[in-house]
């Protein structure tokens, strides 16, 4: 671990406002910490001994249920809060965070949870904006799996990704992390076959570009009427 320099963190959200004095007070018993590819931050039913601001890379959240079923429930992204359970007065960590890509983390104690959270506004702010976030992206997870097909499902969630994390590249816009199929059927609700079959159909279509664990967009707005369609003569999936 190592302690942070104020100018690596003077353009998040939670910082802003802040006079440096008061950066520096938040930033005191914050160290940043280096993760490797694949390594885990936290461990889902872990007690939560920490809190979190991802300054570089990219994580991906999992879930595991109680019939050992695994579930990608998120990305999280450079400048996003992670690990604020204790917003929740949650005593352990609900999910798994690992390192989908080499990323570096701000980690403060949990010691530190409700004096920093009283005295800076800005930090109590980001974690309930945080919490809205995901708790909406939640919900509109939750009515595409109830209501929509397959390959809508599908689109929207590699429209969100794209959106979340995309970088333009010339083929198009290319999800900016190692993401696979097995990763966007968890997502979905949906089967690693039914997944393959779709993005199988949409690269010969040029709606996208697939690779190992790499997806690149070609066609954004083809895919948005997809995903947004009501016409079932262009819905050829049919719900799992």
């Amino acid at each position: 671990m190592a302690a942070v320099d104020r100018s690596l963190v003077a353009n998040l959200s939670m910082f802003a406002g802040l006079a440096p004095a008061e950066q520096d007070d938040l930033l005191r018993e914050a160290r940043s910490v280096r993760y490797p590819k694949g390594s885990a931050i936290f461990e889902q039913g872990a007690e939560i001994d920490r809190f979190f601001v991802l300054l570089h890379g990219h994580l991906r959240v999992e879930k595991t249920t109680a019939q050992g079923h695994q579930t990608v429930v998120r990305y999280v992204s450079a400048g996003e809060l992670f690990g604020v359970a204790q917003a929740m007065n949650l005593s352990h960590y609900p999910a798994t965070a690992v390192a989908a890509v080499d990323s570096i983390a701000l980690a403060w104690p949990s010691s530190s949870w409700a004096r920093l959270t009283a005295r800076y506004p800005s930090l109590a702010g980001s974690v309930m904006q945080t919490i809205g976030n995901r708790l909406q992206d939640t919900q509109t997870r939750v009515i595409e799996i109830s209501n929509e097909q397959v390959e809508q499902r599908v689109a929207h969630a590699l429209l969100r990704l794209a959106k979340q994390a995309g970088r333009k590249v010339e083929a198009g816009i290319e999800i900016d992390f190692p993401i696979s199929r097995q990763d966007i059927a968890e997502i979905t609700g949906t089967t690693l076959h039914t997944v393959s079959r779709i993005l199988s159909a949409w690269e010969t279509q040029g709606l996208v570009e697939g690779g190992r664990q790499r997806i690149v967009l070609r066609d954004s707005h083809r895919l948005h009427l997809l995903a947004e369609s009501t016409d079932e003569s262009r819905l050829h999936s049919p719900k799992p």
